[in-house]
């Protein structure tokens, strides 16, 4: 294993008494899942390290992402373990977990689920890294993810650090209906109310353009402009909404990337690391 590519599992404790034996098994499945991959300047000395000091490592003023992949594979999928390596060549800490139902974790991937996930992988860290900041990262369906957590924090009182969100969507019944491999099938009589009937259903929506109303914290938009899977007309009503909706304009940046990164690789542009870093460094000095 290379030495930025260190990695431990976290373990986080069960948070209260109702239902504990549900707690003690989700807790249990993240003490799996999650993954902590420090800056590759660190690489050395997280070599051999036990699980308190890779908690203890995440107060050495480094800052911190938690990142909140997209609705295919896991974690572990090339793309994002290239985006991993490029964060932590970039000096950050990267917190990366498989929701439940995703990987190898267990349970239903409903959209409640999904966000008590984000939120205690988050109270999680922030409550063992000191004064150093993190940021909520979510690419895709995590984008979703985001700012649902990033809403409920909010409301609580305690806005996160940062949110970075790759390729939003508006929403996940826009999203559905306009999915590039769904299109043919949008004139067979019935197709988009099954479709809409199976959201409600479930209760998917993941509502970024009505989550971002109601944020206070920096929040970075990034999109490639040849993203066929989420298009970047998405991404800019987002921003747009955002735009509106925060009462510190400087709060709220929208970066395109040229064509050539698509839906999954804007981890392979050269700009990306200078683009996040220059943001979260003005945001929080």
């Amino acid at each position: 294993m290379d030495a930025q590519d260190c990695q431990a599992a976290a373990t986080p404790e069960p948070p209260g008494p109702p239902a504990r034996g549900c707690v003690a098994a989700w807790w249990d499945m993240v003490d799996r899942n999650l993954r902590h991959t420090v800056p590759s300047c660190r690489g050395e000395d997280a070599k051999g390290k036990d699980r308190c000091w890779y908690e203890a490592a995440l107060r050495d003023g480094n800052p911190i992402i938690v990142y909140l992949h997209g609705s295919a594979e896991h974690r572990a999928a090339s793309h994002r373990l290239k985006l991993v390596k490029v964060l932590s060549d970039g000096g950050f800490h990267v917190l990366s977990v498989d929701y439940r139902g995703f990987g190898d974790s267990t349970g239903k991937p409903t959209e409640e689920g999904l966000t008590t996930d984000a939120i205690s992988v988050y109270e999680w860290t922030r409550a063992r890294s000191g004064i150093t900041p993190v940021c909520l990262w979510g690419h895709s369906l995590g984008t979703g993810v985001a700012t649902n957590a990033a809403k409920v924090l909010e409301e609580k009182g305690c806005p996160v650090d940062a949110i970075v969100l790759e390729a939003p969507f508006t929403n996940m019944w826009v999203a559905s209906i306009n999915y590039p491999l769904l299109k043919i099938y949008r004139n067979i009589p019935g197709f988009l109310r099954t479709l809409m009937d199976a959201l409600r259903k479930d209760k998917i929506i993941f509502p970024n353009d009505e989550n971002v109303k109601f944020l206070s914290s920096p929040l970075l938009i990034l999109h490639g402009e040849d993203d066929r899977t989420v298009p970047l007309e998405y991404g800019k009503k987002v921003y747009e909404i955002a735009c509106n909706a925060y009462r510190n304009k400087e709060r709220v940046k929208m970066v395109i990337f040229p064509p050539g990164f698509q839906h999954n690789l804007l981890c392979k542009s050269p700009t990306l690391l200078i683009t996040v870093r220059d943001f979260l460094s003005k945001q929080w000095s």
